[in-house]
């Protein structure tokens, strides 16, 4: 086992956490500072397949007791958790905030305190769940949830312990053990959770963490046959892969991708209100799935919008994220820095209008500047294709119709905003656009008990409520003669 590292003041491992304990691997990976790359936070224990298997072992020996329980006795456990991260929202906010560069205050105030949210929702729903009764042909039929297995979970580097959560949550609530592959660009905040859940009591093998490369541990755990789901948030190219290794094994498969969301703005709306929260979609710089990054603005209003939208963008502040001036944090990664810096290169080239930024915040860093591109038409690269940073395109139209069209021109469906006026046309066109969540006049207010996940190459399936619940489940439909005797018939 490794010596704990020390992150701003809390202790952090950089070990495994497989069947209740710290496992070390002789490979590291290191984790950095994004907004001070100087700045190493760790040498990473990097999973190999036998660190995999150790891990599924691990979560098949637990799953049949841990899949006994009722689920108010399991809610217990999720509830004792949730207390937890309440009482640690500082560390895990400092500990995240070095390690993504998510801001410090957002962390604090908002993004830590859904995690706690996510395990209290999902045992609570859990708990209250009503099975479906009901008479057919002489029968009494009941559909029940019964734990399906091992959940191996899947997250990105961007908000890893919220979206860690939200995925963990629904499985384990279910009756299902896990095993948490959190990316190798922000793994801290998993480790601290894995502290809070030994804390918990949760049951050795219950909750496990194997850290590594996807090309390595990760591929050696979409593929064993061990695995019963498997839920996933990344690229498109990632979702290929394990969804190709999911059917391998006729495994249940998630996946919330990427996106291209349009945020729609029509004359009759709220400009001041559209253009703040279109300058808003800079946070965490651009880091975000459901940014809506592809500005669609009414002509009539166009230049009153964009006179607007660069004054709330002047207001932006790079800089350290721990600070409380800041408002855009930096990329994760000088290497995703390229890959955005890519996309802004060959949009110029290819004859698209760089309007304000386009370049480095400054050598050597991971800044961006806040970028605003005016595409030379609609197939450009940079308005059909996912760029992941601080980079909006903005076009317009003429009639609504042109308008929608516009929006539900990519491959993407993940969400998307309307801004307007009128309560017919928010029902008109909120019905019209294409996307798995569709946002009037604001913009991430989420219902934990909503279907969440996209449309096109936004994913496949639905997470949120119930329907994580009956993913994470295989739902049985048990019949029974009306008027016969049954054995525990009476009880159930």
């Amino acid at each position: 086992m490794r010596n704990r590292e020390i992150i701003e003041g809390v202790s952090v491992s950089p070990d495994h956490f497989i069947g209740g304990r710290r496992v070390s691997s002789e490979a590291t990976f290191e984790s950095r500072c994004p907004f001070d790359w100087s700045l190493k936070l760790a040498d990473v224990s990097r999973g190999d397949a036998q660190t995999a298997a150790l891990a599924v072992d691990a979560a098949a020996q637990a799953f049949p007791k841990w899949a006994a329980l009722s689920a108010a006795e399991r809610g217990k456990y999720l509830h004792r958790l949730a207390d937890l991260i309440e009482a640690n929202v500082d560390s895990l906010a400092i500990v995240e905030c070095m390690d993504m560069a998510m801001l410090l205050e957002s962390l604090r105030l908002r993004v830590i305190l859904r995690g706690a949210a996510n395990f209290r929702n999902y045992a609570d729903l859990a708990t209250e769940h009503q099975e479906r009764v009901w008479s057919s042909r002489g029968t009494l039929n009941r559909v029940l949830r019964i734990p399906a297995g091992p959940a191996l979970i899947v997250t990105p580097w961007n908000a890893p312990f919220m979206l860690s959560t939200w995925k963990c949550a629904p499985a384990l609530a279910a009756g299902n053990t896990v095993i948490l592959k959190p990316a190798d660009w922000s793994p801290l905040s998993a480790s601290v959770l894995a502290d809070l859940i030994e804390q918990a009591d949760f049951p050795p093998g219950v909750f496990n963490i194997v850290q590594g490369l996807g090309a390595e541990v990760g591929n050696a755990l979409i593929s064993d046959p061990g695995i019963k789901r498997i839920s996933f948030t990344g690229s498109v190219a990632t979702a290929r892969v394990i969804g190709k290794a999911a059917a391998e094994n006729i495994v249940p498969f998630t996946a919330e991708l990427g996106g291209k969301s349009p945020l729609l703005v029509f004359e009759d709306a709220d400009i001041d209100a559209a253009a703040k929260k279109a300058a808003g979609q800079y946070d965490d710089s651009g880091q975000v799935c459901m940014a809506g990054t592809r500005l669609i603005v009414q002509e009539s209003v166009r230049d009153t919008f964009l006179e607007r939208f660069h004054a709330y963008t002047d207001a932006h502040v790079m800089g350290d994220s721990r600070e409380p001036t800041t408002t855009m944090s930096a990329l994760i990664h000088p290497v995703h820095v390229e890959r955005v810096m890519g996309f802004i290169d060959r949009a110029r080239a290819a004859g698209d209008t760089i309007v304000r930024g386009g370049k480095l915040w400054k050598e050597g860093a991971n800044w961006v500047e806040p970028t605003l591109i005016i595409p030379k038409d609609n197939q450009s690269e940079v308005v059909q294709n996912e760029v992941f940073g601080p980079v909006l395109t903005v076009q317009s139209f003429k009639e609504e119709a042109e308008g929608i069209a516009l929006a539900n021109s990519t491959a993407y469906g993940l969400s998307a905003m309307v801004y307007t006026g009128s309560r017919e046309r928010a029902e008109r066109v909120g019905r019209a656009v294409r996307g798995g969540t569709v946002w009037v006049n604001t913009f991430l207010v989420r219902d934990l008990t909503a279907p969440f996940g996209g449309v096109g190459i936004s994913g496949i399936g639905r997470e949120g409520g119930d329907y994580a619940l009956d993913f994470h489940s295989d739902l049985k439909t048990l019949q029974i003669l009306e008027g016969s005797t049954v054995p525990g018939a009476e009880s159930s």
